[in-house]
């Protein structure tokens, strides 16, 4: 059993730590990808846009799971004690 939560905690730290960068890529590349979008066709520059918008909202979304992870891990820590 010690076994599994130290396995858990190590992959916890990790996703921890890659997070905030993680949440910056992905609202750069959305930012560069709505750039880009502006110098296509119409047709075209809907999808890039929904691709971009789904980028952003992406980065927020894990921006704030990883902000809000250690008090996550706190109150359930707690619960099941």
């Amino acid at each position: 059993m010690a076994y599994i939560e130290s396995l858990l905690t190590s992959i916890s730290l990790s996703l921890m730590n890659i997070g905030p960068t993680l949440s910056l890529i992905l609202i750069l590349l959305a930012g560069i990808m709505y750039a880009l979008a502006q110098a296509q066709p119409p047709e075209q520059r809907g999808k890039w846009v929904t691709w971009a918008t789904n980028l952003l909202i992406g980065g927020i979304v894990l921006a704030v799971i990883v902000g809000g992870a250690t008090v996550i891990r706190d109150i359930s820590s707690q619960a099941l004690t």
